[in-house]
């Protein structure tokens, strides 16, 4: 497949890049895409959730009421979950909530995201620029020039730049990530996919390489 390259001015430079169809035209895998989905927001947890357990409440020990003769039930000890302040009962713990997947199932799956861009025409691709610094009226600027700035957009650089990084830091809807930094969630979250050209080329030589 070929797609035009657009210049950051929203017009076409006349030149057009090759989209390699074993990365952009798969079938796409909806169980590879939810699996890596999965993966990335669980490895995002902290898992630092803890309660205090009832031998952990820092409270008297002394017995509450006498054993028997109360007409009512026995309590041994404030510390008891029927009481407030009193320890809860199975609460949650610290733990680890991140697994593991193969990286054969984990590029299906960005590969499945980006067939899924190209079916649903949201993946442009610019000439390469260079922003001499971070200005981000100049950035949103490009967006409106092509067309996308009323979207969700993934701006892939083919390496990483400070100032157009710098730039993008307080749009809420724009994430700026150079291509080994792609991943399925992103490219997921994401309603329009901007390609600086060149990025298609290293997805290509990856892809080869494994």
């Amino acid at each position: 497949m070929e797609l035009p390259v657009y210049k950051i001015d929203g017009t076409e430079s006349g030149k057009k890049v090759t989209l390699d169809p074993g990365i952009f035209e798969i079938e796409p895998n909806d169980n590879a895409i939810y699996l890596d989905v999965k993966q990335y927001l669980a490895n995002q947890r902290q898992g630092t959730n803890k309660t205090k357990e009832r031998w952990e409440v820092a409270y008297s020990t002394k017995k509450v009421i006498r054993q028997k003769g109360s007409g009512g039930a026995r309590h041994g000890s404030i510390k008891a979950p029927i009481y407030v302040g009193g320890g809860r009962i199975f609460g949650p713990k610290p733990r680890d909530y991140s697994f593991k997947l193969n990286k054969k199932l984990k590029q299906l799956a960005r590969f499945s995201a980006l067939s899924y861009k190209i079916k649903e025409n949201a993946l442009t691709v610019v000439e390469p620029f260079i922003m001499e610094a971070p200005k981000t009226k100049e950035f949103i600027n490009i967006f409106k020039q092509l067309k996308v700035n009323d979207r969700r957009i993934l701006f892939v650089l083919p390496e990483n730049s400070n100032n157009i990084y710098l730039s993008s830091r307080n749009l809420q809807n724009v994430k700026v990530v150079s291509v080994n930094e792609i991943n399925t969630y992103d490219l997921v979250n994401a309603t329009s996919l901007v390609l600086v050209e060149g990025v298609q080329d290293q997805l290509q030589s990856d892809n080869r390489h494994n």
